[in-house]
């Protein structure tokens, strides 16, 4: 059974374990280092403070996880917000990402948020460290490609290249309701697909 619930602190390891894939095998993030799974837990605790911080699992097993973040600091950006997402790399292209977004969305429109961004690598030719496969997924769930970075990622003695995609959920009426922090919302402990 594929279960989506609320991370918590005690899932730190597991997926910095998944993004440390990531960090070293990859161009997917360009981060460098692989943080700890104390540092990661740090990192996580920030963002739950306001955000959705969700875990996909299959049977007990954690197999992805998936965030909000602010897109921007400055007030009038409120009801933008970034996604990401990491699932493992052996849990790929089973429907898990297509899952963890639909509850991760649903979240956030609830929350008010109306504008969803995600920052994507994307090489200019296909190779071992980078695919298109992100941008693809994106565009598969909803989300459009409105902007591009050229060659600002330098990793593996490469240059990467780095897009913005965005989905809207919600109408920009004036004045937008009040957002919502996360943990004030109806928020689920359990989402459960066959």
């Amino acid at each position: 059974m594929v279960t989506i619930r609320n991370a918590c602190p005690g899932d730190a390891e597991a997926l910095s374990e998944i993004y440390g894939y990531y960090v070293r095998e990859t161009a997917v993030t360009f981060e460098y280092e692989a943080p700890s799974p104390a540092d990661f837990l740090r990192r996580m605790e920030e963002i739950m403070m306001f955000w959705p911080y969700l875990v996909l699992e299959d049977d007990g097993r954690i197999v992805g996880f998936a965030y909000a973040s602010p897109f921007h600091e400055r007030a009038a950006y409120a009801w933008c917000c970034e996604v990401t997402i990491y699932l493992s790399p052996n849990d790929t292209r089973r429907g898990y990402g297509r899952l963890l977004y639909g509850a991760l969305e649903e979240a956030l429109v609830e929350m008010g948020i109306l504008n969803l961004y995600a920052c994507i690598g994307v090489p200019e030719k296909e190779d071992a460290r980078l695919t298109n496969n992100s941008a693809g997924f994106h565009e598969h769930v909803g989300y459009r490609r409105i902007g591009e970075f050229r060659n600002c990622g330098f990793k593996f003695n490469t240059w990467y290249h780095m897009i913005w995609m965005e989905k809207i959920c919600g109408d920009h009426k004036a004045p937008p309701k009040a957002l919502k922090a996360y943990r004030q919302t109806k928020s689920f402990m359990r989402y459960c697909a066959e």
